[in-house]
């Protein structure tokens, strides 16, 4: 219980939360970190996914390949591109592996979401005329949103929390509270980045059920009829 008295009192003195090394500049880098990484894995695994979800073909290969990566853990692909040239490039290594991290939640939810459209749904759809884009757009998106936004909100809660290992390749980041707790030894501030990068997690995660639920596109068609 020490620990944990320490840790809010740590929380709740305003100097921790000012400066270079404050609460709020980590939060900052954190979100950075998981912004940037998300939009790159969103731009790379959701077309992908869609598309061969849409013309069923090749998407079981590229599940199976982007599950590997869940294989490997992120703080060894972290370790081995800093080795690499490319650890002279700031924030990149650590950009890279949580991109890879992120891809395999967000490539696999979607692919299946789209499967699992009813075919009858679809080939009514075509029956009725519909073109393949309008297929695509009207009638297994819609279907397949629910899945594509687990896969969405899975990918980002494991970034953020993830996002913590950044500290181990010298970057920013709430890891470095925890990291720089550990180094001094004080473990109340230890405690304190793990309820935030905790705390943060479930916020995000709070915010997309809510955005999920409000940009579900047949609540808005059910709400219309």
């Amino acid at each position: 219980m020490n620990a944990i008295t320490g840790a809010l009192e740590w929380l709740t003195t305003g100097a921790n939360w000012q400066g270079e090394k404050g609460v709020l500049n980590r939060l900052a880098e954190h979100l950075y970190f998981t912004g940037v990484c998300l939009a790159v894995a969103c731009l790379i695994a959701l077309p992908l996914a869609l598309w061969l979800g849409h013309i069923g073909k090749g998407g079981a290969l590229a599940v199976n390949l982007s599950n590997v990566g869940r294989a490997i853990p992120t703080l060894a692909i972290l370790v081995l591109l800093t080795m690499t040239p490319l650890g002279r490039h700031g924030d990149l290594p650590t950009l890279i592996a949580l991109v890879l991290f992120a891809i395999p939640p967000l490539l696999t939810n979607a692919y299946i979401g789209m499967r699992e459209v009813d075919r009858s749904v679809v080939e009514a759809a075509r029956g009725m005329g519909m073109s393949g884009r309008q297929v695509f757009l009207r009638v297994e998106l819609p279907l397949a949103y629910p899945l594509i936004m687990t896969g969405l909100r899975s990918s980002t809660v494991q970034v953020v929390a993830t996002a913590a290992l950044a500290a181990m390749a010298g970057e920013g980041g709430l890891g470095r509270i925890i990291t720089y707790g550990f180094a001094v030894q004080n473990t109340p501030q230890v405690v304190a980045g793990a309820i935030l990068v905790g705390g943060l997690a479930l916020l995000v995660e709070l915010v997309l059920v809510l955005i999920g639920k409000w940009c579900d596109p047949m609540r808005r068609r059910t709400a219309a009829v």
